[in-house]
């Protein structure tokens, strides 16, 4: 009985000398894998395996919403920019026939008219419900556990034709490189226009 009594004694003074235990939380905090792009933030775990993935995501989209729907936005939204892009700079050196020229291209719409403007936005409405038979909500877009984002088997130069796993993906990363500069892009030119009043390119 007196060992018992001594053991317990012995153990409850060592438990008051040792280290207190940190909380579950502090602990993953602390050993929380940091983001690439902004290592005072912690790295966004559903963008992990996508290419592209450094880690950006500061409003927490990818814990909100569909990564395979956002990955899918943002291949087209650059896609629709890279184009885009090119338009602004040659639209200032080339008129389509019939049309008035115009130095600003901000200004093109209401040179055209709405009509010309309705018929863009019907048109790409036609080729978005098209291209995946109709799923173009985020409820559906992905029913189809196989679909791959932004893949619509368009590939009419064959640059994916007989390359293998690691070229295709190194394509990949070109094009979602060059979507993202496009997109922050085509932001530029379009308040370069807006604040100076003048042409991208001075003529």
């Amino acid at each position: 009985m007196k060992t018992c009594i001594v053991l317990s004694s012995l153990l409850a003074s060592a438990a008051a000398f040792a280290p207190a235990q940190k909380p579950a939380a502090l602990t993953t905090a602390l050993n929380a894998e940091m983001s690439e792009s902004l290592p005072f933030l912690t790295k966004p775990k559903n963008l992990e395996g996508y290419i592209g993935d450094v880690g950006f995501d500061p409003l927490g989209f990818s814990e909100m919403f569909d990564m395979k729907w956002l990955r899918e936005s943002e291949l087209k939204h650059g896609r629709v920019t890279m184009l885009a892009t090119l338009g602004y700079v040659v639209q200032q050196f080339y008129t389509l026939p019939g049309f008035e020229h115009v130095d600003d291209s901000n200004l093109a719409p209401d040179v055209v008219g709405a009509a010309p403007m309705y018929q863009i936005i019907f048109g790409v409405g036609i080729a978005e419900f098209w291209s995946n038979s109709g799923n173009v909500t985020m409820e559906n877009m992905f029913s189809d556990p196989k679909r791959v984002p932004g893949n619509l088997g368009y590939d009419p130069l064959s640059w994916c034709a007989g390359k293998s796993e690691e070229e295709v993906k190194k394509l990949e990363l070109q094009e979602l490189k060059n979507g993202r500069l496009a997109m922050l892009a085509i932001g530029g030119m379009i308040h370069h226009n807006w604040i100076t009043g003048e042409p991208l390119i001075p003529i």
